[in-house]
C-alpha cells in the first residue's frame, strides 16, 4: 500500500519537472546593467569597458548582460558621476580630475610623482582607495580604478631639453596646465577634436598627453617628435549606483567583486603595451622620433613642479585630511609596483 501511494507522487513532480523546463533546469532571470563612457569607442577606457562587460557575461554564465555606451551617448563626461548617482545610468567611468576639488584622495595620483607606467600607477590608484575608502565614493559602489599612462610632449618641432619648451604653447587639460606653465611652456585649452587643425595653424606646436593618441587618433600624423618626461597620469573610476548594486544577487556581486583589481591591473598592462605598439607603428608610419630627457631635466621638473604637491597639503589639510600621509602612501605604492615591474 505504501509503494501505491507514493507513485502518484513521482509521477506528478515528474509531470511539473517537464512543464517548468523541457530538457533543461530553470534559468535565472536576464541582469541588464547600462554602463556609460565617455571616451571614443577606440580609446583605451572603452576598450577596458568591453572586455569587463564580455568577462562579466563569461563568469554569470550569461545572467548578466551589460549594454555599453560609449563616446558620451548616454552622460556626458562631467556628468556620469552623477548620472550614476542618479540611477540614469546603472554604471559608469569617469575621470576624476574633471570635476577638481571633489575627489581629494584620489587626486594624490594625479600629482606629479614620476610614474613610468600605468600598471603601476592604476595598482598604486586602487590600493589608495581600498586603504582610505574616502567619502568622495561614500554614494557608490566603486568597481575598479585605472590611470591612463604617462603624460609626455607631444610635438611639430624636437624637445630634446627643457630648454627647447621655453616659450611653446602646448594643448593641455587638468593638472597638465599648470605642469607646463609651471616648465615654461605655454598651455593652452582645448578639445582634443580640435588640436591637429591647430597644430597645423601654429596655434599650438604640440600637446600634453599620453602616447597611445598617436596611433589611435593618428597624431603622429601631426606630431612627428615625441619627449618622455614621466609627467602626472589621468585618475579614472569605474563605479555602480548603489541601490542596483544592493539589488544584484550575492553569487554575481562576488564575481564583480573577484574583477576589481584584476581589471585594475588588466587595464594597466593594455594600455602600456598599447603605448608600445603606438610608437612602433609611429615610426614605421611617419618616421617617428622619441626623445629622452636627461637626468638633470628630469631632476628639475621634479624641483619645478614639487610646489604642486605642497599646494595639495594645503588643499587637504583644510579639508581635514592629511595630505603628507597620503602622499607618502602613493609614493610608497609607486615604489612597491614599479620594483615589480623590472
Amino acid at each position: 500500500m505504501r509503494s501505491k501511494s507514493v507513485l502518484p507522487v513521482l509521477l506528478s513532480a515528474l509531470v511539473l519537472a517537464l512543464v517548468v523546463a523541457p530538457g533543461e533546469a530553470p534559468s535565472a532571470e536576464t541582469i541588464t546593467l547600462r554602463y556609460a563612457n565617455f571616451p571614443p569607442s577606440a580609446t583605451f577606457p572603452c576598450v577596458q569597458m568591453e572586455r569587463w562587460a564580455k568577462e562579466v557575461s563569461i563568469r554569470t554564465h550569461g545572467r548578466v548582460k551589460v549594454q555599453t555606451f560609449p563616446g558620451g551617448t548616454l552622460l556626458a563626461a562631467k556628468n556620469i558621476f552623477d548620472g550614476v548617482i542618479s540611477g540614469m545610468a546603472d554604471i559608469g567611468n569617469f575621470a576624476m580630475s574633471y570635476q577638481p576639488g571633489r575627489f581629494p584622495v584620489s587626486e594624490a595620483v594625479d600629482l606629479p610623482m614620476g610614474f613610468t607606467s600605468a600598471r603601476s600607477a592604476s595598482l598604486t590608484l586602487f590600493d589608495l582607495i581600498e586603504k582610505y575608502k574616502p567619502k568622495e565614493f561614500a554614494q557608490v559602489k566603486v568597481l575598479t580604478l585605472f590611470t591612463c599612462p604617462p603624460t609626455n610632449f607631444m610635438t611639430k618641432t624636437p624637445v630634446k631639453s627643457l630648454a627647447d619648451l621655453k616659450g611653446m604653447e602646448l594643448r593641455v587639460a587638468g593638472t597638465n596646465a599648470e605642469v607646463v606653465k609651471r616648465l615654461g611652456g605655454i598651455p593652452v585649452a582645448m578639445p582634443q577634436s580640435e588640436t591637429p587643425e591647430a597644430i597645423q595653424k601654429g596655434i599650438v606646436k604640440g600637446m600634453v598627453s599620453s602616447m597611445e593618441i598617436l596611433k589611435d587618433f593618428k597624431f603622429a600624423a601631426y606630431t612627428p617628435y615625441a619627449t618622455v618626461a614621466n609627467l602626472p597620469v589621468v585618475s579614472f573610476a569605474v563605479v555602480m549606483n548603489k541601490a542596483k548594486w544592493d539589488s544584484l544577487p550575492a553569487d554575481v556581486k562576488d564575481v564583480l567583486e573577484q574583477m576589481r583589481r584584476e581589471q585594475a591591473e588588466w587595464t594597466g598592462k593594455y594600455v602600456d603595451d598599447h603605448v608600445t605598439e603606438a610608437l612602433a607603428w609611429s615610426k614605421a608610419n611617419y618616421q617617428h622620433q622619441l626623445f629622452e630627457l636627461s637626468a638633470a631635466d628630469h631632476d628639475k621638473i621634479a624641483s619645478l613642479l614639487k610646489p604642486m604637491t605642497e599646494d595639495y597639503l594645503k588643499r587637504t589639510a583644510a579639508l581635514g585630511l592629511d595630505g603628507a600621509k597620503i602622499v607618502s602612501d602613493v609614493q610608497a605604492l609607486k615604489k612597491k609596483y614599479e620594483q615589480k615591474q623590472r
